[in-house]
């Protein structure tokens, strides 16, 4: 097993060249929100200020967006997978989607126009909950395909939404295929972050609904302004939205905040295609043993490699531990510091914040991120304990591999 840090520092291309942020931008994201909006469930997710744990650290902040509180649904996915399929009921009904906030999406007359529909995605767990809970609300069907090895906890989740789920033997992303050959074979309507050629508007658009997440942090954030973002990435749909958002807000700053891509070693099909650097995607197969399950994605997003290529500045590929040590750190708080539930694909992202200031041996990479004492530090919490067992084996127990 591989337990190392991987880095790969990446220079944006010359102005005018980098790939247009505009449709992931303030602007639309206001929209965005506008539609979350109307949703009864709706919120705004905490901006925990951590501030005893920056000193801790030798930091000059830290903030962590705390999504387990989003719909009551314990994670941020909802936010994508609902935009989404608001944008494909707006498009197949001809209605513009700032006239189809929810209580329209989701009445008997708007029902009656679209008949009966099927919606189908593969997921590990929080990304086919939001589905399932969108196509619940929609009164229509919902299929979902999750990946060997996933929570029996998330699939019953799934289920209580009265969809039509199980979990398969293959991986995340030959269960990705599986739902796309069901979605041609029975004309179902795939809801998917992962994009490629011909499958690439509703990836958009999900990608487009996690800038929920980015807009309301920067509105919590006030004035204030991070000096570094990081961001976790399976198939880089949720951190190219939002490093696509944060490009937007920053793009007349001298000095934006470094955005930097953490993935886990066994599934960092991102860092390869940024470290190989020759125009091509380059894939992880077979099976990807990792306790970070929703990032266990070995084939990058399309649109979202196209956004962090020309607008991130760092792909580090690390070990399980660091997940699992930021699950900790998160949910034992110092004095004065707001607890937060983050479960493994939530978490290590401030774990390797803590890494990076802790371990002594990661001076080169301290370096190469330009993290220090004046640094500010943004992170989001993407998932609470949505599988209550592995967390408790993480943060109870110990444990800190998919080995054990």
């Amino acid at each position: 097993m591989n337990e190392c840090f991987k880095s790969v520092h990446w220079k944006h291309p010359e102005e005018g060249k980098a790939y247009s942020v505009e449709r992931f931008g303030v602007a639309h994201a206001k929209d965005v929100n506008s539609f979350h909006k109307s949703f009864p469930e709706y919120s705004v997710t905490p901006l925990v200020e951590l501030c005893s744990l920056a000193k801790q650290l030798g930091l000059g902040d830290i903030w962590v967006k705390d999504e387990s509180f989003r719909f009551g649904l314990n994670a941020f996915k909802v936010l994508g997978g609902s935009y989404a399929i608001g944008r494909y009921l707006s498009e197949r009904l001809g209605v513009p989607l700032s006239q189809l906030p929810y209580e329209r999406m989701t009445s008997d007359k708007v029902k009656q126009k679209l008949g009966s529909l099927t919606f189908v995605t593969a997921t590990d767990g929080n990304h086919g909950r939001g589905v399932a809970w969108t196509a619940n609300r929609l009164g229509q069907k919902s299929v979902v395909y999750m990946p060997k090895g996933s929570a029996q906890e998330r699939l019953e989740n799934i289920r209580a939404l009265g969809s039509e789920a199980s979990i398969t033997d293959l991986n995340y992303d030959d269960a990705v295929r599986l739902a796309n050959e069901n979605a041609e074979k029975y004309g179902w309507i795939m809801v998917q972050d992962t994009s490629w050629e011909g499958y690439e508007d509703i990836p958009g658009w999900i990608m487009e609904g996690y800038t929920t997440m980015a807009y309301e942090a920067a509105q919590q954030l006030r004035e204030q302004k991070p000096t570094h973002i990081f961001l976790q990435a399976g198939v880089g749909a949720m951190s190219g939205g939002v490093t696509g958002f944060f490009a937007d807000l920053y793009k007349d700053d001298p000095h934006p905040p470094i955005i930097t891509i953490v993935e886990p070693n066994q599934a960092d099909c991102l860092y390869r295609t940024a470290y190989a650097n020759d125009g091509r995607l380059h894939f992880v197969k077979g099976e990807m043993h990792t306790i970070m399950a929703g990032l266990a994605c070995g084939e990058p997003c399309t649109i979202g490699w196209q956004v962090l290529r020309d607008h991130a500045d760092n792909f580090v590929s690390m070990p399980d531990y660091v997940a699992a040590k930021g699950m900790r750190i998160l949910g034992n708080p110092l004095p004065g510091d707001t607890r937060v539930i983050s479960g493994e694909s939530g978490a290590p992202t401030l774990g390797l914040v803590a890494e990076l200031m802790q371990n002594s041996s990661l001076g080169w990479l301290r370096d190469q991120l330009k993290i220090d004492a004046s640094s500010k530090v943004l992170c989001f919490s993407t998932e609470g304990d949505t599988d209550k067992d592995g967390y408790r084996n993480i943060v109870w127990d110990g444990k800190h591999s998919s080995f054990e």
